[in-house]
Order: C-alpha cells, then structure tokens, then sequence
C-alpha cells in the first residue's frame, strides 16, 4: 500500500468508525479485557523464561572513555550487580546521534533513582568519540551515564557495529539473523551480571523491536484511537525527530545514516544551515 493510499485508509477509518450504546460497548470491553489478561499472563511468562537463560561469561577487558577517564566494563556496574547497557547508535563520523535512539534516550531518566533502588545501573554506549557524546548529551538536556567504546571491540562483539566489508556483503548479523541493514551502527540492549567474585557475565541482548519496551510513548500511542499512525510512512520511525527540533526537519547529518533509504522524500530533504552537534 502506497503512502497516500494508506492516509486514505487511515482516514476512513477514523471518520467510519461504528458507533455504539454503552450497553453494547461493555460486552466488547471486556472480551478485550479477558484478552488483555491473557497477553499479561503470557508476558509474565516470557519474563521469567528469560531470567532462566544461561549466562556466559565476559573474558575480555573492555575499557571505555568515560567523563572520569578510562573505565572498564566491571566500573560500569556503578557498585551495584546488575548492568543494562543501551546501543545507542552515533557513529564516529557523526555529528548527532540517531534520532530513533535518542527517542528511546528522552524516556530513561525518569527510571535511573528506581532502577538504582532494585540493584540495576543503565548505561549508554556510542562508537562517538566522547567529545561528541557529551556535546550531544548536554544539548539534549540527559543525565545517564555515557560512554564511548572507540577503540575497541565492544559494539562488534554484541553485534552493534558492523565494518564497511561486512555491510559491503549486503547482510549482517543483526538480532542473531543475517539480514539487510542500513547503517553501520545498530540499537540494541545488553543486560550483565556481577557476582561478589567480580566476574562479569551476559545474561541477554534484545535488538530491533525488542527495544519498544522502553518506550512509553509508543505504549501511549498503542492506547489511542490512531494508534502509532505509522502505516502511510517509509518506514516505522519517520515522525520521530529529536526532541528540540520538532517542526524544524533539521539534522546535521545530511546523508542521515541511521535512516534506512525507505525514507520519504519530504523526510530525507535536509535544509541548508542545519543544527551542527554541541551547538
């Protein structure tokens, strides 16, 4: 279905929609409801089958750039034993981090005092020299912790980060398949353990749709009558925009290279004099 098609479509539905009593109504409701339950139910079981996954150990020391200096994986966990780790995708070449991640990024803040309380760090990572990152971090108004993996094999090994020979053969590995993608950088997340030993160990990574799960405003949109009204764009992300440049289209990346070439025409138009990173 074509853009304009799908805008029909979408508006048809809404002017169309049936009509009913409350009397009617109810019964709907709660068919919905014993669903919703269900989904609920299911969810809670797909949760614990994920913390009875077997871990494997991290053997390699990674060491990061961190505002205070070099930090290794171990100093992430913060003194506590439990790590999440966000890919954010911001490429070294970048001027601004990918306006999807970011999205994500704008909805963490508000849970780093909760998640700390239940024995849980989170952490963002960028192959960004961390000159960039905190330039970008201080522009978007962030308080998490963010550091930058330049220089070693983190985004690779957590399949993240993909080099030009890797994209060159037309698929990577990418959420555990061989698959298309179109940047070099991926989102992602990373879950780790400390035991009182100080071993370190990878417990879960969740790529592509498994991240909606941090998003709030989609699980808003989820409720609403239009729903994520996403079905008329080039592909699912195209609204989003950085927080501080809705209603501007400026990016200061023009080849946009978080964006796959689905990208509509009206969206991938960068005007000139666009926002450079830090400013």
């Amino acid at each position: 279905m074509d853009t304009t098609t799908a805008t029909f479509e979408n508006r048809k539905r809404i002017s169309e929609h049936p009509i009913v009593s409350r009397e009617k109504w109810l019964p709907l409701r709660k068919e919905l409801l014993r669903k919703e339950k269900e989904l609920t139910r299911l969810r809670d079981g797909l949760n614990a089958e994920r913390r009875e996954l077997p871990w494997v150990q991290v053997e390699k020391n990674y060491l990061f750039d961190a505002p205070g200096g070099k930090s290794s994986l171990k100093e992430l966990f913060a003194g506590r034993s439990q790590l999440v780790i966000y890919h954010f995708m911001f490429g070294p070449d970048w001027h601004e981090g990918c306006p999807s991640c970011s999205f994500v990024s704008d909805h963490i803040d508000g849970a780093l005092p909760h998640l700390a309380a239940r024995d849980v760090t989170m952490v963002m990572v960028s192959r960004a020299p961390l000159a960039k990152i905190e330039a970008f971090k201080k522009r978007m108004g962030w308080r998490f912790n963010w550091v930058s993996s330049y220089g070693c094999d983190f985004n690779p090994d957590f399949g993240v980060s993909f080099t030009k020979d890797e994209m060159a053969q037309g698929k990577v590995n990418y959420n555990y398949t061989m698959q298309e993608f179109p940047s070099e950088e991926a989102p992602g997340i990373s879950v780790f353990y400390k035991n009182a030993a100080g071993d370190v160990f990878h417990t879960y990574s969740s790529f592509g749709r498994g991240l909606e799960q941090l998003v709030g405003t989609y699980m808003i949109l989820d409720l609403v009558p239009k729903g994520r009204d996403e079905d008329s764009l080039g592909f699912t992300m195209e609204w989003v925009r950085y927080h501080d440049r809705y209603g501007t289209d400026e990016f200061a990346d023009p080849t946009k290279p978080y964006w796959p070439e689905t990208a509509s025409l009206a969206s991938t138009n960068c005007p000139s004099g666009s926002v450079q990173a830090g400013s």
